[in-house]
């Protein structure tokens, strides 16, 4: 019975630490950088057609009515709304946004799919900003981890106050965008 209990023990012991030059090597550190910059651009990327949706680029502007939300559970609802377009015309049927509640009117921007609307003006623009904000969020320290990988001395200080000022304004976009985007 000892034996056991020593070799489970035994497996949750720490290592050895790693000592000097236990890094990735000139390979292993670019393809860590190239995956840390594809992780902060992927969310840039992706946000540019929520963007032009909430600035009135693309889609079509009017008016959303959230007809019903229907519970799918564990907090998570399907919302179906009518989009009057503000040209006139029929009323669209469409997917509303899952926070909405039922009996919701506000402005909306609808996708040129014609299958959802999204809120327009500016609780739409700061809802569809979050992404960006978290992307330079992720790339904030960057400057340093180059830096750092490339042995300058001098600049670490600057970058790490500037990395310090972009998550915080990262951090506070995101807060920002988020509490739009549930309002």
């Amino acid at each position: 019975m000892s034996d056991a209990f020593e070799n489970i023990a035994g497996a949750f012991q720490p290592g050895p630490a790693p000592g000097p030059g236990r890094t990735p090597g000139p390979i292993g550190m670019t393809i860590l950088l190239i995956c840390w910059v594809g992780l902060g651009l992927m969310p840039l990327v992706l946000s540019v057609s929520d963007l032009k949706l909430a600035t009135g680029e693309i889609g079509t502007a009017g008016t959303l009515t959230v007809v019903s939300c229907e519970s799918l559970g564990k907090g998570r609802y399907d919302c179906k709304g009518s989009f009057a377009p503000d040209g006139g015309g029929a009323a669209v049927a469409v997917a509303a946004s899952p926070d909405s509640t039922a009996g919701d009117v506000k402005r909306a921007q609808l996708t040129p799919e014609g299958d959802r609307a999204v809120p327009a003006g500016t609780p739409g623009l700061l809802s569809a900003l979050t992404m960006p904000f978290l992307g330079v969020g992720v790339l904030a320290f960057l400057p340093y981890v180059f830096l750092y990988v490339f042995k300058a001395r001098r600049g670490r200080r600057a970058a790490v106050a500037f990395g310090s000022v972009l998550t915080a304004v990262s951090l506070a976009g995101v807060v920002v965008g988020l509490v739009a985007a549930y309002s």
